[in-house]
């Protein structure tokens, strides 16, 4: 479904979730200099709490958006998180965009904090969160989230984009109605975006975010390129991943490709160079900057590349390379 709205189309890059402490300013800076749009933290149980994060790189960058993807509705109070993105975007106008979701269902049991309900848990929180946010009272409680009547006295004149990350058919149509949009987890190919754009209530939102994860690796010899993005693609195959995969013209050949392999490394290692180009940005610059080309086309406002192999900091510029008007 291509898009008629008018989003600018954007690139940003993925910050690792286990990059060194120390190279996270510098890691935004760069690729700020480089020319990305945004810059995107997790927050990934045992690892780094994404407003922290994005807090930092907002204060040590001067034109980068920073985006948090994602923070679980369940580990934190709606209240609270609205006061912290509201200051985050008071302090930077502009140049905030906060991901929500469901969180993975193993990590969120085991701090005690998945509902019964996932679905009416992440609906009630998304919609006090954008009311909070712009300055409105607290919708009447719900089943989960209890706010009714609290007013933010602090509240940003550029409320930020909030976005869920969500993979099932359910969760995203549920999207429309109670978000800004859509962050579609790696990988992201046209064919997934597409089909998450036309599931059942996609029109609701007239130009919604559509924000996209994808492995990517940028070399001018495409077979060192799909090597690197080989390593970040592992995991696809498992369940979770099903909604990225059923749109895919291969998605039977892959599910038998992963079952007979002896583990996650051999199955990456030996993936067809085709598929591993469907499956991610990557290839020479060239076909990179086609590869973000058409996953715009499928209906993403910004393209988010996740740097593959074993230095994401030197990745960097090879990506930059991908940015459109590069050489």
């Amino acid at each position: 479904m291509p898009r008629t709205d008018t989003h600018r189309r954007r690139v940003g890059v993925l910050l690792p979730r286990d990059l060194p402490a120390h190279e996270l300013v510098p890691y935004a800076r760069r690729a700020e200099e480089l020319g990305f749009d945004e810059v995107w933290v997790v927050e990934d149980l045992g690892y780094r709490g994404g407003i922290a994060q994005a807090a930092t790189l907002l204060a040590a960058t001067g034109r980068i958006t920073v985006g948090i993807g994602i923070m679980p509705a369940g580990a934190r109070n709606v209240c609270f998180t609205a006061m912290e993105l509201a200051t985050l975007a008071q302090l930077h106008p502009h140049r905030l965009i906060a991901g929500i979701g469901h969180g993975m269902p193993d990590w969120m049991r085991r701090i005690g904090s998945w509902p019964e309900s996932p679905l009416t848990l992440l609906r009630e929180y998304a919609t006090a969160l954008r009311a909070l946010l712009r300055g409105e009272p607290g919708p009447a409680d719900g089943r989960y989230v209890r706010c009714e009547g609290v007013v933010l006295t602090e509240v940003p004149h550029a409320v930020p984009p909030v976005v869920l990350g969500v993979r099932g058919p359910r969760s995203q149509a549920m999207a429309r109605e109670a978000a800004d949009g859509l962050l579609l987890a790696e990988p992201s190919a046209p064919a997934y975006i597409t089909a998450s754009l036309t599931r059942p209530g996609a029109a609701a939102a007239p130009e919604p975010e559509v924000v996209v994860y994808d492995i990517a690796a940028v070399d001018d010899d495409e077979d060192a390129a799909l090597d690197r993005a080989r390593t970040g693609l592992s995991a696809i195959g498992e369940p979770d991943w099903a909604p990225h995969i059923d749109p895919l013209p291969f998605a039977a050949e892959l599910r038998a490709h992963r079952a007979a392999s002896s583990g996650p490394e051999e199955f990456a290692r030996t993936l067809p160079a085709d598929w591993v180009r469907a499956l991610g940005v990557t290839g020479t610059p060239a076909q990179a900057r086609a590869a973000i080309a058409a996953r715009h086309a499928a209906g993403a406002t910004c393209v988010v590349l996740s740097p593959a192999g074993p230095d994401p900091v030197a990745a960097l510029d090879s990506l930059a390379r991908a940015l459109p008007d590069r050489p």
